[in-house]
């Protein structure tokens, strides 16, 4: 089992729009961009667990816990002309962009800040505590997993 951070804004995707989903599940859809897609489509499997991060928002930081569900697949929006995702270069035989399905677990009490993330010493090297980083997924080594959930209690 691996663990990852992906990023979301709440007016667009927040985590409680993910647990009123039906059987609180949702593809994971939308991202463009070739690392993060990587990512979706070569690393991320069925059983990882994911921080779900409110991002563009005041505060950003994490909000609580998912599950890779769905291991990675076609990400079909890019072949809708109408969606804000649509590729035209995206083909059904030649897909340019993949999606996972996720499962909301827990929402945890209070928001974990980047502030927090940041001034932690032991997340340092946190993708997301570093200037410059806009990936919206991003690897969790499972020391900094276990300091996460230490700071949600």
């Amino acid at each position: 089992m691996a663990y990852w951070l992906f990023k979301s804004e709440p007016e667009t995707f927040g985590i409680d729009a993910l647990a009123k989903m039906p059987k609180q599940t949702e593809h994971w859809d939308g991202v463009r961009n070739y690392q993060a897609r990587n990512m979706l489509r070569d690393q991320i499997k069925v059983r990882d667990k994911i921080f779900f991060y409110h991002s563009n928002c005041n505060p950003p930081g994490i909000v609580g816990i998912a599950r890779v569900v769905r291991s990675g697949y076609p990400d079909d929006s890019a072949l809708n002309p109408e969606s804000d995702y649509y590729d035209p270069k995206s083909t059904p035989e030649n897909p340019r962009w993949f999606m996972v399905d996720v499962k909301f677990e827990k929402k945890f009490k209070h928001i974990i800040t980047l502030d927090e993330l940041k001034n932690h010493p032991e997340l340092s090297n946190m993708a997301v505590t570093r200037q410059g980083n806009r990936l919206s997924i991003t690897p969790v080594s499972a020391h900094e997993w276990k300091v996460i959930l230490s700071m949600a209690k």
